[in-house]
This record gives C-alpha cells, structure tokens and sequence, in this order.
C-alpha cells in the first residue's frame, strides 16, 4: 500500500531486486510481506477517471489529464481529450473496477492511454489531488460529489463548466515557522485561485497548496497555472 511515490521505486535488473524490495518494506504506508510489480508500459498520456457511484447509479465526470514526476502530482487539467473508443474502455474499466469495490462516494480511477488501448493504472477511493481542478471546472467539484453519494442524495448530471488546470506548490524549506510571499502577483493572473492546506509545518517538497485557473481552452489553463504557482515563495 502506497501513495505519492512513497515505498516505490524502478528494479532495472537482478541486482536491483534487493534494494527495490527493502525500500518498499521500509518506505511505503504500511508494513506487508507482498510486493507489487508492474511492467513498464509506454503510452502516450495518463488521466484520472473520478467515478461517481450513488443512488443514481454510475457517472463519470470529464477525463482529467495529469503530469507526475517522482510518483507525486504535479498538474492536472480538464477536460482531457479522448476519442470515442478510448472513452468507451475507460469507462468500462472505471466501472468494472467500482462496482466489484462497492458502496457510494468518488473513486479516482488513474489510467494510462497507448493509441487506442486504455490500460488501468490504480484506484483510490476517494477524492484525488489530480481532481482538486475540479474546484473550479465543474459545477459540483470532487468533494462536493463525494459528499453527495455518500450522504445518499442523487447525482442527475455532472457539468463541465470551463476547461482549466491545477499546479501544486510545493515547499523548498524545512520549518515549523515558515511565511508565504507572492500570492498577490499570483491572483493578479486571470481566473486564478490559490488554495493553502494550511499545514502547519513543512519539508522539503512537500505539497503546501494548488494553484487553480480557468480559461477558454486547457493550454492557457495549463500555463497561467504553472505560472501562479511560481509566485508563490516559502521562507
């Protein structure tokens, strides 16, 4: 069990098998004797599906395309192009995945896309911080969708209502007492929001808030984004 890269690593050959496997002993969430081991693939992009199971059955909202690196969220940006295929077996795999889990609430179902393949990645249940763009593409975010099946109210239609992307902000420092600068010449950017986690301290690269911006297509999302959260400066 794992997440944001934590217990995982690359084994590239036999020689790596020990290291690889005492890392994911020592570092990942919780202690187990079992491993996985996933082959590498190429593909072409990576989306987060949020599934939403409740009173009204399955939904899906818009693909969310994202970047990682290091097995941390970067970016992320909605709606992601499919075509029609692609969109057809993500939603097959989205929902095989959801109805053998059960019960009501978001599952953020991350899969890869190679040409006309969809492959399935993981799934988590619950709300994801690649859907935290959702805050402000959608008339109903993540969180407010999870809320609503879990609370058994129905869900009739999720709604796109812009493009637009998030960037994380992460820390450079490690404090107990640290200040934020830059947060005026981030609002400055059109449609753009910034939101703390309010975390009480912080260390080196962990993640400190989302950059948010809508925009008429998701390229200028993308950048005004990254550009907000270069403001942004931890002392």
């Amino acid at each position: 069990m794992s997440s944001s890269g934590k217990g995982q690593s690359v084994c590239r050959s036999e020689d790596d098998v020990e290291r690889s496997w005492n890392y994911a002993m020592n570092s990942g969430r919780v202690k187990n004797t079992r491993v996985i081991v996933e082959e590498f693939i190429q593909f072409d992009s990576e989306i987060t599906l949020l599934t939403v199971r409740s009173v009204s059955g399955t939904s899906f909202c818009a693909p969310i395309g994202h970047v990682q690196r290091d097995g941390d969220y970067i970016e992320s940006w909605q709606p992601h192009g499919l075509t029609n295929e692609q969109q057809r077996q993500a939603e097959e795999i989205a929902k095989t995945i959801t109805d053998a889990l059960g019960g009501h609430g978001v599952f953020a179902v991350e899969l890869f896309v190679a040409g006309d393949t969809v492959y399935f990645s993981e799934v988590s249940p619950r709300p994801h911080d690649t859907g935290l763009v959702t805050l402000i593409t959608q008339d109903e975010s993540e969180f407010a969708l999870h809320v609503r099946a879990i609370l058994g109210f129905p869900i009739p239609e999720i709604t796109l209502i812009n493009p637009g992307a998030s960037h994380a902000v992460k820390s450079p420092i490690e404090s107990t007492q640290y200040q934020i600068t830059g947060i005026q010449e981030a609002l400055e950017l059109p449609r753009t929001q910034v939101r703390f986690f309010g975390k009480p301290n912080t260390t080196i690269n962990r993640r400190l808030a989302v950059t948010l911006c809508a925009a008429n297509d998701v390229e200028t999302a993308r950048k005004r984004a990254s550009d907000a959260a270069s403001f942004i400066r931890f002392s």
